[in-house]
């Protein structure tokens, strides 16, 4: 990928699965490259409450929001993240402040804040810095199939009475990735 004359590599996996995780990790590994940005954006929801969850269900949120962010947090920070590197990680106002039917989904966004918080205070030494985004309702294709009264209620929660939309979160993301 190229961007203003800057040439961009990326590599993408599926979450769920470890031995894509670790693939990936190995892929980036043998390109001799060290990561100048890592964005943990993983996100699935399997909403029930929790008397009613499955444990795959449950074992699945964790999996994909919390275990497959810490791996690759941890794997590239091994393996080299370059001088100023920058962790990314989305979280949600659910991991903050919870909410119905959503306890795997608020456990696992709660668990990445506090990850975050923890590797951002040892690296900060190295310059590496390291946030969590825990943005509102935002209205993606994940959020789309949720009931109307729902998508209602998180859009009045909001200070501006309305969902947010990824450009919002891809700014931020910008804004968080650029050196100082």
């Amino acid at each position: 990928m190229e961007n203003f004359g800057h040439k961009f590599d990326y590599y993408a996996a599926d979450l769920s699965n470890r031995e894509a995780i670790y693939h990936m990790i190995n892929q980036v590994k043998s390109d001799g490259h060290k990561v100048d940005i890592l964005v943990n954006n993983a996100g699935i929801i399997r909403d029930k409450m929790l008397v009613n969850m499955k444990p795959e269900n449950w074992d699945l949120v964790m999996k994909v929001n919390l275990d497959a962010a810490i791996k690759l947090t941890d794997a590239f920070l091994e393996i080299g993240m370059n001088q100023n590197g920058r962790i990314i990680s989305l979280s949600s106002i659910s991991g903050i402040a919870g909410n119905p039917g959503q306890t795997n989904y608020s456990a696992s966004k709660a668990g990445l804040i506090g990850y975050v918080q923890a590797i951002a205070e040892r690296e900060w030494l190295r310059g590496i810095t390291s946030n969590a985004i825990a943005p509102g309702f935002i209205e993606t294709k994940m959020t789309a199939d949720l009931p109307f009264f729902v998508k209602v209620g998180g859009r009045r929660l909001s200070a501006l009475k309305q969902g947010g939309l990824p450009l919002d979160i891809a700014e931020m993301i910008t804004f968080l990735a650029t050196p100082m």
